[in-house]
């Protein structure tokens, strides 16, 4: 008689989590799904610095003092920080703005662009003054920097565009409080979820460099985070994630599978909450690593006060979106030539 030398199958505890929580018939229950704030401390730990280094670049940036941040890392999921909104409410709509009418154009490649080419796919929205809403929901990702190639997998010198010095400089500013002095923004994937998004299991692991963190900011509708283990065997924590809030995937958990299986309203609207008094900082002595015109930033930020403000609203109220920041090479490698 033969002998059975077949392997048994390793069960797939993270689709099944995944399944559960994209259902909507039934719809998922949302018990066990980890909100930072509200977590016994055997599953979430409040990391919060006692003393911090202030960062005069913070507050141009949108975001509040560092002092005010608050950190947390889950027990279970070690490398997994969570950043509760460090974000002001015009900090909010600066960043939601740049990711539509910026970050859209080229030379960033754009997933639409297998379909039409489009220069500047915000402005295409509205060519005709009212918006354009099935062009809208078109756009699922767009990227910055080094391209990320969808089927290769694979980061090139030739599919490549200049990094957002913004975007660069906020990456430094949050790397600086985390204690990552020699991160460098090289390469961003800005994914748009609608309220019937998802995105799979997968782990991210086409960086040359998979020891320097991966950034994630989010602004929008909330939204279930799953992260697991680095294999799908491993039952993956749902973790909330709301508008402002910052996902940070570093040392174990930097190549854990993770995913996202729904979309959910917001509770409130954090990009509506404006001071009654909006004092601009003075940004003239603050030292920018990457900026060069920070008077760009000021102008964008006092625009975003008045009624061009309302067509951005108008999107993020039923959608939302991610901003995913890594380092691409290793420290002093200039080139993926380099290898």
């Amino acid at each position: 008689m033969q002998e059975n030398t077949s392997l048994p199958i390793t069960e797939d505890r993270f689709m099944k989590t995944f399944k559960y929580f994209k259902s909507n018939k039934p719809k998922p229950s949302l018990k066990d799904v980890i909100t930072a704030e509200k977590c016994s401390d055997h599953q979430v730990i409040n990391i919060t610095a006692n003393t911090v280094i202030e960062d005069p670049r913070a507050e141009l940036l949108g975001l509040k003092n560092l002092r005010e941040w608050q950190v947390f890392t889950l027990k279970k999921h070690p490398g997994l920080l969570f950043i509760r909104n460090p974000f002001t409410a015009l900090g909010q709509r600066y960043w939601i703005r740049k990711c539509l009418e910026e970050y859209p154009k080229k030379p960033n490649k754009l997933n639409i662009d297998i379909e039409i080419t489009l220069e500047d796919w915000w402005r295409e929205c509205f060519r005709n003054g009212e918006c354009e809403k099935q062009l809208q929901k078109k756009l699922r990702w767009t990227t910055l920097g080094y391209h990320h190639n969808w089927d290769t997998k694979v980061y090139t010198e030739s599919n490549k565009s200049k990094f957002p010095e913004d975007l660069a400089e906020l990456s430094d500013v949050l790397a600086k409080y985390l204690g990552y002095s020699d991160f460098t923004a090289e390469a961003a994937i800005v994914n748009y979820y609608h309220m019937n998004s998802t995105l799979s299991a997968h782990t991210d692991h086409s960086e040359v460099n998979l020891k320097a963190p991966l950034f994630s900011f989010s602004f929008g509708q909330s939204a279930i985070f799953l992260i697991g283990g680095r294999d799908k065997s491993v039952e993956p924590s749902a973790l909330l994630i709301n508008s402002g809030d910052i996902v940070v995937m570093s040392k174990e958990a930097r190549l854990c599978y993770h995913a996202v299986p729904k979309i959910l309203p917001a509770v409130d609207s954090p990009w509506d909450v404006l001071d009654t008094e909006i004092i601009m900082p003075d940004s003239k002595n603050i030292n920018f690593k990457y900026i060069s015109q920070s008077e760009d930033i000021m102008l964008s930020m006092k625009e975003n006060i008045d009624n061009k403000w309302h067509r951005f609203k108008d999107y993020i109220k039923e959608s939302r979106i991610n901003m995913n920041v890594r380092q691409v090479l290793n420290e002093n490698q200039t080139s993926i030539l380099m290898q």
